[in-house]
């Protein structure tokens, strides 16, 4: 068993369980971190997707209580059948456009420039979205989502498929930007993320298994693991946050990184590998 491999396992983890569910952008910090641990290739490319499930199953842990009520009530009750239709509605765009163009993205839009500029630009949107004024909620629950405003937040969710982009950062923005509150907005990120990212991970497994072996087992459990344990931890936290705060000081960060990007690919410390 290589303890060093495993380390690097469980580093990728916290990146990942850290970064998925805020709004900066997990990828460019797997990539990131990857490069700096020498975790690179297409097998480490598959890892990085797949222990997203781990961080879900963290969103599945928090949210359990209205996982189970929806799934409880779903065939009597119109609230649950409607929000479970919000969250398919919301699901599709991402599935259909991933199909589409999944392929041409990662063999053309994985460079530093495209990172950092989403990077940067995400953040002024961020803070632009947060300061513009007289902004008017008129979602103030999950429950109160029309399919028009799931498949709205869906398509915000496509964004994300440009790399720097952030998912959780284009579907909270792109909420709060559609009339949804903070909160709303932040719920809804997190249910939408279970089916997409459940998906991507066991899609991503499926087509690239002739890449993995019997002996890759313990570096995914290990990542599965320290991606469930700290995105469980982040996600606690960040729904506290909210409640008192804006994603402001996210937007400055998602700039300072994007700057930091470009420093390192420049500077030649990092050194991208081509999809």
């Amino acid at each position: 068993m290589d303890i060093v491999l495993l380390v690097k396992a469980a580093i990728m983890g916290v990146v990942e369980g850290l970064t998925e569910f805020l709004p900066i952008s997990s990828t460019g910090h797997l990539i990131l971190a990857g490069a700096l641990l020498g975790f690179e290739g297409e097998k480490a490319r598959v890892f990085d997707i797949a222990i997203q499930t781990g961080a879900i199953f963290a969103v599945i842990l928090v949210y359990w209580q209205k996982i189970r009520s929806t799934l409880v009530e779903l065939p009597t009750s119109r609230q649950a059948q409607r929000f479970a239709l919000n969250v398919l509605i919301g699901f599709l765009p991402a599935v259909v456009l991933a199909l589409a163009f999944g392929k041409l993205i990662q063999a053309h839009l994985f460079t530093p420039m495209v990172v950092a500029t989403t990077f940067i630009l995400g953040g002024f949107v961020i803070i632009w979205a947060e300061r513009r004024p007289n902004a008017s909620v008129r979602v103030h629950s999950v429950d109160d989502m029309t399919p028009m405003d799931a498949l709205k937040v869906g398509l915000a969710q496509c964004l994300a498929m440009v790399p720097g982009t952030s998912r959780s950062g284009a579907t909270i923005i792109g909420g709060m930007l559609l009339g949804l509150s903070r909160k709303a907005a932040t719920d809804f990120s997190f249910f939408l993320a279970m089916p997409t990212l459940i998906g991507a991970g066991v899609y991503s497994l499926y087509k690239e298994r002739h890449l993995l072996s019997m002996a890759d087992i313990p570096m995914f459990v290990v990542g599965l693991v320290f991606s469930f344990l700290s995105a469980w931890l982040c996600v606690r936290w960040l729904l506290r946050y909210i409640s008192s705060h804006s994603f402001v000081p996210f937007a400055w960060y998602r700039i300072a990184f994007g700057v930091v990007v470009l420093l390192t690919a420049w500077s030649g410390v990092i050194v991208w590998q081509e999809s």
